[in-house]
């Protein structure tokens, strides 16, 4: 029978009984599998290491300023911002989908070509608002964390892989930010890419290590993550998102 309740621990016989259906991803205990046309097949994909990107910069001020404009709500939440009539933003941040530390990734799979308003031949527009959905800040940190994902396929259904202290699993995605006809709407495919990350971090293995992401004035950040799970991929993160993507947009003139 059919059931949002979390799948409890054990080993199962996965079959697929609606061959050419459109589902795309299934999880077997502590594996993820992928179901193509009536076949099932293990896959080895890693996700990503992502970090929180709530930091801003000159660079990035555009695509924040765009964003805002757009949605002018948490679209998660569904929380308005009423002061934003003032320009006043406390509480609420601009999440990219697809996060800027990995921009070489973004260019090299080909996801940058689904952005439709970018600047020039050098422009990824991994800064474009077509990349971007405002949240309240507890919630952009939540997804900057894989802690839940929108399915792009189920309605913009908000799907959480996490504890949910702000009851959006289940949501919809707000329309605002995806009106067909608008060359501002999000994309699809990097809404996909999100949520396909987002299940290969909770359902590989026993699923990928958690970060702190609280750092008050003075604390030896560095220590912190050094003495962390997956400190060199998550330092090497880091460091790609205070570059600001520096290295990787040369790699878009070649």
């Amino acid at each position: 029978m059919p059931s949002h309740e979390p799948l409890k621990a054990g080993h199962y016989d996965i079959r697929s009984n609606s061959p050419g259906g459109n589902i795309s991803t299934i999880t077997q205990y502590l594996e993820v599998v992928d179901i193509e046309i009536g076949t099932i097949s293990i896959t080895d994909e890693p996700c990503i290491t992502r970090v929180y990107s709530g930091k801003e910069s000159a660079r990035t001020e555009k695509f924040r300023n765009e964003v805002r404009e757009r949605d002018g709500k948490c679209v998660i939440s569904g929380t308005v911002n009423t002061g934003a009539y003032r320009d006043f933003w406390w509480g609420f941040e601009v999440a990219h989908i697809f996060p800027l530390s990995e921009g070489q990734l973004f260019v090299d799979s080909g996801l940058h070509c689904w952005i439709t308003n970018r600047e020039g031949e050098s422009d990824s527009g991994i800064n474009s608002c077509q990349n971007g959905l405002l949240m309240q800040s507890s919630i952009h940190q939540g997804f900057d964390s894989f802690c839940f994902a929108i399915n792009p396929d189920d309605n913009y259904k908000i799907v959480s892989f996490d504890d949910d202290p702000f009851n959006v699993d289940g949501r919809i995605l707000d329309p605002i930010c995806r009106a067909p006809n608008s060359g501002r709407s999000v994309r699809d495919a990097l809404l996909r890419w999100h949520f396909r990350q987002t299940v290969l971090a909770n359902m590989r293995g026993t699923g990928e290590p958690g970060f702190e992401l609280d750092f008050p004035p003075g604390t030896d950040m560095v220590g912190e993550i050094l003495s962390g799970p997956a400190a060199a991929k998550r330092m090497e993160a880091e460091l790609f998102l205070r570059l600001d993507g520096f290295s990787w947009q040369k790699g878009l003139s070649h």
